[in-house]
C-alpha cells in the first residue's frame, strides 16, 4: 500500500511521479509553490484517536517507541484517518536519552521522569554516545514506513539539547525550570558540557532516521520560552546549531519549533532551521518579519480552537491560511499538539478546508 502527495491512500501499489522530494509538504519547506498548503498536525495521533489509544492501553509508552510494528501503526494511522500532507514518526524525545545510558521512564499522566537527576560533571559523563544499534527500533520502523507511506514524507524528529537538559535536570517536568536555570546561571562551565553530549546524542538520533529514509526533521525545543532572547543566545542557540548545522549534508528540510517562543523567532531561525514553527500567540505575518523572508513557517492554530463549534473552527483556519500567505513557505499544523479530546472528525475536517482553500487560491494564481 502506498499514498499519493496529499496522504490519501492508493491502493494499486504505483508510486507517484515526484516521489516525497516532490510533495506539497516539500514544495513547501523549500519555499516552492506548490498545489496546495500542506497540513499535519504535532502529537497528531495524539491520544486522540480510538484506534491509538486501543493500542496503547496495555503497552508502556516507552515500549512502543521500541517496537517497530507499533510505531509503524501508530504512524500511519492518522495518514489514513485524516489525509495529511507527512507523517510524523511517532517516538518520544527522551528515547534517545534512554539508549545513552539515562535512567528514566515516562510515567502516565506526570511525564518523563529521571531516576537521578543531573547534578555534577560526572553525572554528564554516565551519558555515552548513541550508535543505530542502540535505537536499531527506530531505524528499523522508519524502513518500513517509508515502503509503506510511498509518496507521503516521513518526518522524523528529536528534542533540543535544552528541553532534554530541563528534564535531566529537574528530574522530570517542570513549571518554573528553576533547578535548570540554577545550573545554568550557577556553573555555566557544566551546563555547556551538559548541552554539548545532549547535542551529539540528538544529532546521532537524527542521523539514523535520515539514513533510513526520514524526508525532512523537526527539532522540538518545547521549553525554551522560560527563557529570554539573551539567555537563549548564551546559553542554548549554540548547541541547537551545532544540531542543525551538522544536518546540512543531509539535504533534507530541517524545522525548529518550541513554545512561548515569540521573541526567540529570530534567533531561533540563525540556528539553522529552513522552517521555524510557530505556537498560536505570534500571528504568522508577525513571526516571518521576525524570521526572516529565507525561512519557511509552520503554524499556528491553537488547538483549543479544535474544541469550538465547527463555524470558529472554520474562520481561524481560514484566517492563519491568510496570515501564512505573507510567509515565503507556509506548513498548516497546530500551535502544539493535538489536545486528547479532540474530536478526529474536526481535525479530518481541517486537513480538508485547507486543501479545499489553498487549492483554490493556488488556481487563483
Amino acid at each position: 500500500m502506498t499514498t499519493d502527495t496529499t496522504g490519501t491512500v492508493a491502493r494499486d501499489g504505483e508510486s507517484r511521479p515526484g516521489g516525497p522530494a516532490d510533495s506539497p509538504f516539500i514544495r513547501a519547506c523549500r519555499r516552492r509553490p506548490g498545489p496546495h498548503t500542506p497540513v499535519w498536525f504535532m502529537r497528531q495521533a495524539g491520544r486522540s484517536l480510538p484506534e491509538y489509544r486501543e493500542i496503547r492501553a496495555t503497552v508502556p509508552m516507552l515500549e512502543s517507541c521500541r517496537r517497530p510494528e507499533l510505531v509503524t501503526e501508530i504512524t500511519l494511522q492518522p495518514v489514513r484517518r485524516h489525509g495529511v500532507d507527512a507523517a510524523i514518526l511517532f517516538s518520544d524525545i527522551v528515547v534517545p536519552v534512554a539508549a545513552a545510558g539515562v535512567d528514566l521512564d515516562i510515567v502516565p499522566g506526570t511525564g518523563p521522569v529521571v531516576a537521578e537527576p543531573i547534578r555534577t560533571a560526572a553525572d554528564v559523563e554516565r551519558i555515552r554516545p548513541i550508535t543505530r544499534d542502540d535505537v536499531w527500533y527506530v531505524d528499523e520502523a522508519v524502513r518500513q514506513l517509508v515502503v509503506e507511506l510511498g509518496d507521503t514524507p516521513l518526518i522524523g524528529f528529536a528534542g533540543a539539547p535544552f528541553t532534554l537538559a530541563s528534564y535531566l535536570v529537574e528530574g522530570g517536568p517542570s513549571r518554573t525550570h528553576a533547578k535548570t536555570k540554577a545550573l545554568m546561571y550557577g556553573d555555566e562551565e557544566l551546563w555547556h558540557a551538559l548541552c554539548g553530549r545532549l547535542a551529539e546524542v540528538t544529532l546521532a538520533f537524527l542521523r539514523v532516521q535520515i539514513d533510513a529514509g526520514v524526508s525532512a526533521v523537526q527539532l522540538f525545543d518545547s521549553w525554551a520560552g522560560a527563557l529570554s532572547e539573551a539567555d537563549y543566545r548564551r546559553f542554548v542557540l549554540p548547541h541547537s546549531t551545532a544540531v542543525l548545522s551538522g544536518l546540512v549534508d543531509a539535504g533534507i528540510p530541517r524545522i525548529h519549533f518550541g513554545v512561548g517562543t515569540a521573541e526567540l523567532l529570530g534567533a531561533m531561525g540563525e540556528a539553522g532551521a529552513d522552517v521555524v514553527g510557530v505556537d498560536w500567540r505570534t500571528p504568522l505575518d508577525v513571526a516571518t518579519g521576525r524570521i526572516g523572508p529565507d525561512k519557511a513557517v509552520q503554524g499556528n492554530l491553537d488547538p483549543c480552537v479544535l474544541l469550538a463549534p465547527w463555524p470558529v473552527v472554520e474562520a481561524e483556519v481560514r484566517r492563519i491560511l491568510e496570515q501564512g500567505r505573507t510567509a515565503p513557505g507556509h506548513v498548516f499544523n497546530l500551535g502544539h499538539g493535538v489536545l486528547p479530546e479532540t474530536d478526529p472528525e474536526v481535525l479530518t475536517r481541517v486537513v480538508a478546508l485547507v486543501h479545499e482553500v489553498s487549492s483554490r487560491r493556488a488556481d487563483q494564481g
